[in-house]
């Protein structure tokens, strides 16, 4: 794909890395509507493909580690948003972190690039950084790599970002919803300064055309001032929920505390850490100096009450643009699924079931898009939960991601412990799996016609085993595909028949190369 395919017009172009991710996803409709060019670097572009916005945008193949493609992509760039953290990849991702702020920052100023924007986090006032958390300390360090790089350069730090999707929303939500009674931690007295979403992402788009000679950090955050509890308190009475009963006990550490979250709300502990230690000091804006830049609206910055009100209606009108799964889970498969039977890589094994199904290939394919979340998957829900239960205590995702659009899946979507590889729509429905395993799974499920005109339902799970572990793993876990495949098939038969016709859909057109995932 190149420039004058996408993203032509008069407007300065814009880069915007971490596209994929919950911000940069919305940050381009936003981008694109003001009358800016958009490129984006990604490292999947096929995960952008189905996007709202995907026909007015540029889109090429990169990653902020590798010189010479941040190097491509900056390549005629006005503006360079840096929208990318290596948020719980190994313990040598501040070093990460560090050298891909470099490359970005060495790369922007030798392709003239005008103007750097990143969103880094809201750090405690009077707090050595050597005792913030990891995760803090490494995202003020990036802003500063950012800020002497040469190239004038917009910092904006925020706390608890409120919007529909958002890691920080859905931890409150889950917390709050589930939980009437909450044993909680001492951190539920920490002052924050939440911030809405549409808040965020109007400082950013209009950080693109501040003056050549600001190059500093804006705090920005929302007009109340919150201890946690009081956003507990303050989202159960927006949702309409009895008053919570909240008890603080100080024997619960970030450790205990991510592993908490992680088991009662769909966020990870892996992620849930970094967000929770980020609460254990006071975090709140010491200046509203962006508004000299980016003038507030009537009636922005949005208060508390009217982000989650609004951020709720999204969620039950299931029209969550972005999620914070949006971007891939941190050790995540990336292999692409093998084509070859005798893939060069090793062993390749898989599981296959077909059936006829009395019913039409639209509503066969109703039925397979609609599969996982609240339908769930259509055998032996126990085996499905108790599997989700041993991935989050593995420090998986689990089941509890859900999804993001009730009926719809694009590329790129998280389902439960899945993403949405490959979908092309009426045919092909490819999840590669993100649980904790000894090697790479995928499951296919495809709605075809036989020659006698018949819908066929077919079926195909595969497991490339790492080692000997994934090999005695697929063979200690065969004996219960009969139940769970073979169940799982013809279940879904006898859904798409009892849910009765539905209108016949043309199928998308797809990438048909080879898949990179993210």
């Amino acid at each position: 794909m190149t420039a004058t395919e996408h993203g032509t017009g008069p407007g300065p172009l814009c880069l915007v890395t971490g596209a994929t991710g919950y911000i940069g996803g919305r940050l381009v409709p936003e981008l694109l509507d003001a009358g800016y060019r958009v490129r984006c670097l990604a490292r999947s572009p096929d995960r952008l493909r189905d996007h709202p916005w995907a026909g007015r945008a540029e889109v090429v193949r990169g990653d902020v580690t590798d010189p010479a493609s941040v190097a491509a992509a900056l390549d005629g760039v006005d503006v360079a948003y840096y929208l990318v953290h290596a948020l719980g990849r190994g313990r040598d991702f501040e070093e990460t972190d560090r050298g891909a702020a470099r490359i970005f920052g060495e790369r922007a100023r030798a392709a003239g690039v005008r103007r750097i924007v990143y969103l880094g986090g809201l750090t405690p006032a009077g707090v050595p950084e050597r005792e913030l958390s990891p995760h803090l300390r490494s995202r003020a360090e990036v802003g500063r790599i950012l800020l002497a790089s040469g190239v004038p350069t917009t910092v904006l730090r925020a706390a608890v970002v409120i919007g529909s999707g958002s890691a920080s929303f859905e931890m409150l939500r889950h917390l709050t919803e589930r939980l009437p009674v909450m044993v909680t931690p001492r951190w539920v007295h920490t002052r924050i300064q939440p911030v809405a979403v549409r808040d965020v992402l109007r400082a950013l788009a209009g950080s693109a055309a501040m003056p050549e000679d600001v190059n500093r950090v804006f705090d920005i955050g929302g007009p109340d001032v919150l201890t946690y509890r009081d956003m507990m308190v303050r989202y159960a009475a927006v949702a309409g929920l009895p008053r919570r009963v909240i008890v603080p006990v100080p024997v619960l550490t970030p450790g205990l505390s991510s592993h908490w979250v992680g088991l009662v709300t769909p966020v990870p502990a892996g992620i849930a850490r970094p967000l929770t230690e980020s609460l254990r000091h006071e975090v709140v804006c010491r200046e509203h100096d962006i508004a000299h830049h980016v003038p507030d609206p009537p009636g922005h910055p949005i208060g508390f009450d009217e982000a989650v009100r609004l951020a709720l209606k999204r969620v039950r009108e299931a029209d969550v643009a972005t999620r914070w799964s949006s971007a891939s889970v941190p050790g995540a498969p990336s292999d692409p699924l093998p084509t070859d039977p005798d893939w060069a890589g090793g062993s390749l094994y898989t599981d296959v079931r077909e059936r006829t199904v009395n019913a039409s290939r639209a509503s066969l394919w109703r039925v397979i898009e609609g599969i996982g979340g609240e339908n769930g998957w259509y055998s032996f829900p126990l085996a499905w939960a108790a599997r989700g239960l041993l991935d989050r205590l593995a420090g998986g995702v689990g089941l509890r991601r859900g999804r993001r659009d009730a009926a719809r899946l694009r590329a790129g979507d998280s389902l439960d412990f899945w993403r949405v590889e490959e979908i092309e729509r009426n045919h092909l429905l490819r999840l590669r799996a993100e649980m904790r395993l000894p090697g790479l799974a995928w499951l296919e499920m495809y709605a075809e016609t036989d020659g006698a005109g018949r819908t066929r339902y077919r079926q195909r799970a595969l497991f490339h085993p790492h080692g000997l572990l994934g090999h005695l793993y697929w063979w200690a876990v065969s004996p219960f595909h009969a139940v769970v495949f073979g169940g799982m098939a013809r279940n879904i038969a006898r859904t798409a028949a009892r849910t009765g016709p539905a209108p016949e859909l043309p199928p998308s057109s797809t990438h048909k190369g080879k898949i990179s995932a993210e």
